[in-house]
């Protein structure tokens, strides 16, 4: 049998499991470098798909804009164009390392065959129904190694190396950054659960500020930019960024000394561009779905247990900064 030559990938979100499998891009290429590889994922998350070299197209999908808005027969019209976009296309194989019933569906729009995680592997087994070739993933090992592991399998190829994001390291400055050396904090995320408290990242900004960096505070909407604009209004030297799309931010990030975040997307976007990198999981656990590198310096510190006792130190997070950077501006 010969190897497949147009390949669909299907993972629709969020935005920390979309990263997560960039890695797959970059294994697929290297083992099947002529193979045409497409990508299917949520629309807002299409800009960052295509940020990986390898991706032929990326084909996005409006699932969660009709989920708000499906009293809306634009939404409607929207949802159907992009499935006649997908079933129009040719591919010789889907590889769904979503594992949930939507990104199954999806998956089968395309009129080929589907691999996917065995019932005893994937997090919805009903979705495993939808395949027609079904493999057994630990189930203990990090997401990132899952979907390595399933299109490895789906292939037929033997993984390589440490995972590598494939995207892009090198990025012009942002004109709105000075040149003095800054440490970007990621405070902003989903759920009020995960949040690192406010006056934690104004004594962590105080402390960078001593060593002579500037903080910046990226934002993805108006009331996190508000949060923003607070924070850095509290510091001597630092600058809060309303919202940016993919390739602004991923600018931003790739020319931080190092990145501070909560467990959030744009940490993971941090690690796939090589940054030194700290997450903050205040409520939730790392092992399976924390900060993950291929090399690069990563710290995943705190967990599930720390909603009840307590939260992270600011002294903790100082001592992997200084451990990073010597606490010399660089």
């Amino acid at each position: 049998m010969s190897p497949p030559k147009r390949l669909l990938l299907v993972k629709l979100s969020s935005l920390g499991d979309v990263i997560h499998n960039l890695p797959v891009v970059t294994d697929i290429h290297r083992a099947l470098p002529l193979a045409n590889i497409e990508w299917a994922t949520e629309a807002p998350y299409a800009a960052l798909v295509g940020l990986h070299p390898a991706i032929h197209a990326v084909l996005p999908v409006h699932l969660r804009s009709l989920k708000s808005r499906w009293y809306d027969p634009a939404a409607w019209n929207r949802f159907f164009d992009d499935k006649q976009e997908i079933a129009n296309r040719r591919f010789d194989l889907v590889i769904d390392s979503q594992g949930l019933t939507k990104s199954a569906v999806v998956a089968n729009w395309a009129d080929c065959e589907i691999a996917g995680y065995d019932r005893d592997s994937i997090r919805e087994p009903f979705a495993s129904r939808w395949y027609q070739h079904r493999y057994a993933i630990a189930k203990g090992m990090h997401a990132v190694e899952r979907n390595r592991a399933l299109a490895a399998a789906a292939l037929g190829y033997k993984l390589q190396g440490t995972c590598d994001y494939g995207l892009p390291t090198t990025w012009p400055r942002p004109a709105d950054l000075s040149a003095e050396p800054y440490v970007v904090c990621l405070h902003a995320t989903s759920r009020v659960g995960k949040y690192w408290p406010a006056d934690s990242w104004i004594e962590l900004g105080k402390h960078l500020n001593g060593l002579g960096f500037r903080v910046v505070f990226p934002s993805g909407s108006g009331r996190e930019f508000a949060q923003s604009q607070y924070l850095a209004n509290q510091l001597a030297v630092a600058t809060a960024l309303p919202s940016k799309p993919f390739p602004e931010t991923a600018a931003v990030l790739s020319h931080a000394q190092v990145v501070v975040g909560v467990d959030t997307g744009l940490a993971h976007l941090s690690v796939a561009l090589m940054r030194p990198t700290i997450g903050l999981y205040i409520s939730t656990e790392p092992a399976l779905t924390g900060l993950y590198s291929g090399g690069k310096p990563v710290v995943n510190l705190g967990g599930g247990s720390r909603e009840k006792s307590g939260t992270i130190a600011v002294a903790e997070v100082m001592q992997h900064i200084e451990t990073f950077l010597g606490g010399v501006p660089g």
